[in-house]
């Protein structure tokens, strides 16, 4: 039987490229892993069992036929988040309302993820709408923590981070507006990108805020995260945000090294609040990086406060824009605790999304600015680790923060000014949860962030740890 818990994405393409391994034995132990744990998890809305199986098999005959090299992804699992349309399957966007939808036709992103080889799986759980950060459903179930199953796995798209945390699946594809692919790669000590606004199509995704959605992916590790954006990234010209320079080659960038890269290290909110196993992971992280041969660079940005709010008024205006019809129509089918999310974007005026709209330009001025002097930040991707499901607050310091700000504070910015980030694993609590190092670059440089996460990757073990339930596969 094939272990999958010792595997990555990019050794299970070149092992069925060499027919090694057949996409068909891949999928079969992919789906009873899936079978024997999802019950427990909730990772998983739907599962594709009979469509996965006759994907692998087209695969192989594919290898068997000379055509190998043209599937760099060669019969890799994938799972996407539910909030993407996959042909043929529904896509619930994690809501009761859109149960029984089935699109006619993939998401940019999962057609050519699908073009080069993968597998998919199945429709992975999200918090509903993608409008929120712990995964929690009344819907299709809670998806949970694969280190402990009475925690939260960060959202919205929690069941990518829980189905890769225990090789239910090895790519991923999900969406972020706030957070959302970086949040539960940090819980579940997996890797979470960020694209740059307009890197990747939004084509076939359900919106949430169109000025701030990007599309991503979440892997096993930083590699295995390049190679997946090698074949996502670029123009297409159902999604005119998407940008029409040639897309780099990130998987040539993982081997760069650290050497030459100035690290900004922010002496502000980014920094000031943290639980204090995560905070002595950041500075051993900082450490690693220093070893590496960055050198550092001390930052100041302007306080949080102001990002936060702009943040707020965009994607409470534009997803009641989105989903106006719905909200009018059917409000009392959303859940308790996005209905008036959803609603609350009807009662803002124009004067204040436009003066949201200012502020962005603001920031984004300013963190341009912030830029010249360093080609990478480093922040915490989350404050605390994944706190028990139900817990509406977190103790920081010496006040309790609402949950909402403690997990988006320090990723919602860059959402605001469209930069590329990536979350990568740094350290466990004593308890036993990840904790995430998240590094942000300069717009269209996911290049650099590759470069640095790589090389802080292959000088720590962390992403090499599984969660024991993953054993009970």
């Amino acid at each position: 039987m094939i272990d999958l818990t010792t595997m990555t994405a990019r050794k299970i393409a070149e092992a069925v490229r060499r027919r090694e391994l057949t996409a068909v034995a891949v999928a079969q132990a992919a789906l009873e892993r899936i079978a024997r744990l999802n019950d427990t998890l909730h990772a998983f809305i739907t599962v594709t069992r009979a469509e996965a199986m006759a994907a692998a098999e087209q695969v192989d005959r594919q290898v068997a036929a000379g055509r190998g090299d043209a599937l760099p992804l060669a019969g890799v699992p994938m799972a996407i988040k539910d909030s993407f349309w996959t042909r043929g399957v529904r896509t619930t966007g994690g809501t009761k309302i859109l149960t029984d939808f089935v699109p006619a036709e993939d998401a940019t992103a999962v057609a050519r993820l699908r073009a080069a080889g993968c597998v998919l799986v199945g429709k992975t759980a999200m918090h509903e709408m993608a409008y929120g950060f712990t995964s929690r459903n009344p819907h299709h179930g809670d998806c949970r923590n694969p280190w402990d199953i009475s925690r939260i796995p960060g959202g919205s798209s929690g069941g990518n981070g829980a189905a890769l945390a225990t090789a239910l699946a090895f790519a991923t594809v999900g969406g972020d507006t706030g957070g959302s692919n970086r949040q539960p790669a940090a819980l579940c000590g997996v890797v979470g990108v960020k694209v740059t606004y307009g890197r990747v199509s939004r084509y076939g995704g359900i919106p949430l805020s169109w000025s701030m959605d990007t599309v991503g992916p979440m892997a096993r590790t930083v590699g295995d995260a390049a190679a997946l954006l090698n074949v996502m990234a670029g123009h297409d010209p159902r999604d005119p945000t998407t940008r029409r320079d040639t897309v780099p080659d990130y998987v040539a960038s993982l081997n760069g090294g650290l050497k030459g890269i100035r690290i900004g290290i922010p002496h502000d909110g980014f920094m000031a609040l943290m639980e204090p196993e995560v905070g002595a992971a950041i500075q051993d992280a900082l450490g690693v990086l220093k070893q590496q041969g960055a050198s550092f660079v001390d930052v100041r940005f302007p306080t949080l406060d102001p990002v936060v709010g702009a943040h707020r008024a965009i994607i409470f205006s534009e997803a009641a824009a989105a989903h106006e019809d719905l909200i009018r129509a059917r409000a009392a089918e959303f859940s308790d605790e996005v209905r008036p999310l959803l609603q609350s974007g009807l009662f803002l005026t124009a004067t204040q999304y436009l003066a949201a709209q200012q502020a962005r330009k603001k920031t984004i001025a300013a963190y341009r600015e912030a830029w010249r002097s360093f080609d990478v930040l480093v922040t915490p991707t989350s404050p605390i680790a994944a706190p028990p499901i139900g817990v509406p607050a977190a103790r920081l310091g010496d006040r309790d923060v609402p949950l909402v700000r403690a997990f988006l504070d320090l990723t919602l910015p860059f959402n605001l000014t469209g930069q590329p980030a990536i979350s990568v694993p740094c350290g466990f609590t004593r308890a036993g949860l990840p904790i995430g190092l998240q590094l942000v670059g300069r717009p269209f440089d996911e290049a650099t962030l590759f470069r640095a996460a790589a090389a802080y990757e292959a000088a720590t073990n962390w992403h090499l740890r599984t969660p024991p339930i993953a054993r009970l596969g």
